[in-house]
């Protein structure tokens, strides 16, 4: 018989085997977890970086090191801005600063488009998604990274074949119907000039028909011309956005001013192509869908720089509009991002539609996004000049940045 003393010891003995199964149990399951997350990290396609509330890198997964070139001994215990390009890795210190001062942040629970740059000193554009980890004992934050040079690849060869596409339709028109146009136009004005000798009673349905010729024959040209807009002369962009502001007061009846700082000279027709799309899309929002009377056309170059902007009078439209189904936002921010430009819109519902598309005076034909050589020359009194990278709707940044705590 077991005494009561023994009872006990031996309870004592099982609660304490019990608990040491148990912690087993645990300390097993944890592993496994922990298996199955650093599992997760290392083979998602996507870049995944956490960072301290100091920015100093704390885990670097497999993708990352794929994406940036970087292996993760080289960044762990490094600042996360050995990730980013100039100037945006000189402003980072300043921003995280700022966040824990004010608690205010860029694009956390968000995300955008920011500006990588990888070991070898290429920059790249990627999306990113920022969280934040904050516990008693922690205040981390988490990037997810994706390198969409690609996506950018297919968007600019998309959007160079439907230029190309349009050049040749617009040819076509001009040497093709406008040419047979302008000769049934010469005949019908030679006939009426004949019935009118003769005394014919058809003279007036015959000069009706030579008007109608004359104004189908412009129409056709108009139509060329709008598909082809921009001549290959490096002063062909100012002339086309002349003519743009011509055509929209001819056409929509709209007051529509063209105004040019400096001379620009854009050598690269692939850039002027697309700035003349986008002060198009612009135009004709504004006569659209803002009602405008009043639309104004600026054209500004600088050393440093060229601006294009579109201003408008018309009842403008709610930011969470901007990203609305329409394509034609997203079609002019994919054509200012192709040609290593930025875009800018910013309305209010009562005060009108400002559109803005910065290039860089000068870039390198080799460069990532760049304008493949456009060069510009002249000066300007231009001074309001964004953030270099920036890119935005209403304020929706879409440049360079910090690649986790932006």
């Amino acid at each position: 018989m077991f005494s009561q003393e023994d009872v006990y010891f031996l309870q004592s003995v099982s609660n304490v085997l019990a608990g040491a199964v148990e912690r087993t149990r645990t300390e097993r399951a944890l592993r496994e977890s922990e298996a199955r997350a650093t599992s997760i990290l290392e083979t998602t396609v996507d870049g995944i970086i956490t960072i301290n509330s100091a920015g100093i890198i704390q885990s670097f997964n497999t993708a990352a090191e794929d994406i940036f070139g970087y292996s993760a001994s080289e960044v762990i215990g490094k600042n996360v801005k050995i990730l980013m390009p100039p100037p945006y890795r000189d402003e980072h210190d300043g921003y995280m600063r700022s966040y824990h001062e004010t608690g205010r942040e860029r694009i956390i629970g968000i995300g955008r488009e920011v500006t990588g740059r990888r070991k070898d000193g290429t920059t790249f554009p990627m999306d990113l998604a920022v969280s934040e980890v904050h516990t008693q004992s922690v205040h981390a934050f988490t990037g997810i990274v994706r390198d969409i040079s690609e996506r950018r690849r297919l968007e600019k060869e998309i959007l160079n074949i439907s230029e190309q596409e349009r050049r040749r339709i617009g040819q076509d028109l001009h040497d093709g119907l406008g040419q047979m146009l302008t000769g049934i136009g010469l005949l019908s004005q030679n006939l009426s000039r004949q019935l009118k000798k003769e005394g014919s009673t058809l003279v007036e349905e015959a000069e009706e028909i030579t008007d109608l010729m004359k104004e189908a024959d412009q129409y056709a040209r108009d139509l060329a011309r709008g598909l082809t807009p921009v001549d290959l002369e490096a002063n062909g962009l100012s002339k086309a956005l002349q003519r743009l502001s011509d055509n929209a007061e001819r056409l929509f009846g709209v007051d529509c001013a063209f105004d040019e700082v400096g001379t620009g000279l854009v050598h690269n027709a692939t850039a002027a192509t697309h700035m003349y799309r986008i002060a198009q899309e612009a135009v004709s929002n504004a006569v659209r869908h803002g009602d405008a009377e009043r639309i104004k056309i600026a054209f500004a170059s600088g050393s440093e720089q060229i601006r294009l902007r579109i201003q408008d009078d018309g009842v403008g439209f709610a930011p969470e509009n901007i990203d609305g189904p329409g394509m034609g936002v997203h079609i002019m921010n994919y054509r200012a991002r192709i040609i290593g430009g930025t875009l800018e819109i910013s309305s209010t519902p009562d005060g009108g539609t400002t559109v803005t598309c910065t290039l860089p005076g000068t870039a390198s034909p080799g460069a990532n996004n760049s304008t493949n050589g456009q060069r510009v020359d002249g000066s300007s009194d231009v001074t309001d000049r964004p953030n270099p990278g920036s890119s935005s709707s209403n304020g929706r940044s879409g440049g360079g940045g910090c690649p986790v705590a932006h």
